[in-house]
């Protein structure tokens, strides 16, 4: 059995959303100091690195992270290789073969920019109208290989609004750099917090 960690190492410096903060580690205790263990606090933003979006972010009164169902997070998953050079799109999706499929990662562009530390505003999105065709599939889980479904500056959130409404899981900021594009089983697991619009996760994939 393989197994693929498709998450996004935590690291300072990495790539953040526009006006959200990075990650952030301070030793509160150290052994090198004399304390009996060490001890360090994490600070950041619910939607750094590999993160699962909540209703709530876009939804008023929707669900918190803590009540996504775990079993929309783990089970047969399909990774698919998207050539159009900005968007997901329904002419591309509709040459798939996705009957039956109920989780998707998308493998665009994006995956290049795995180790670019400045945030890219051109970044392969997911276009709202693609979003509705995945809802009309019955797809539960939609995951991308950068921060966000939704195209940077968009003047309103239809793609992710047309998915989350819908109960489709958004899992943004995989890394699918180096993954063959086919079957495999998605365990996706987010932090538990209550009432958040989202949180970081660690994604794995095992291949099938």
């Amino acid at each position: 059995m393989r197994i693929y960690d498709i998450s996004r190492r935590l690291t300072p410096d990495m790539a953040t959303y526009p006006g959200e903060p990075g990650p952030a580690i301070t030793p509160l205790k150290a052994m090198s100091a004399g304390d009996s263990a060490n001890v360090s606090q994490l600070a950041l933003g619910v939607h750094t690195g590999t993160h699962v979006d909540a209703p709530v972010h876009f939804i008023p009164g929707g669900a918190g992270i803590d009540a996504v169902p775990l079993d929309a997070l783990c089970g047969p998953a399909r990774v698919v290789a998207i050539a159009h050079p900005r968007a997901v799109t329904v002419a591309e999706l509709a040459e798939l073969n996705l009957s039956g499929v109920e989780r998707v990662l998308f493998q665009t562009r994006n995956s290049a920019l795995r180790d670019t530390r400045v945030f890219r505003e051109d970044f392969v999105y997911i276009d709202p109208d693609a979003a509705g065709w995945l809802v009309a599939c019955g797809v539960r889980l939609a995951g991308i290989d950068y921060l966000s479904v939704e195209a940077f500056g968009a003047p309103h959130p239809r793609t992710h609004r047309a998915l989350l409404t819908a109960g489709v899981v958004v899992v943004e900021g995989l890394d699918l750099h180096g993954i063959r594009p086919g079957e495999y089983e998605l365990y996706c697991l987010p932090l538990a917090l209550t009432g958040a619009d989202g949180a970081p996760a660690r994604a794995v994939l095992v291949e099938r």
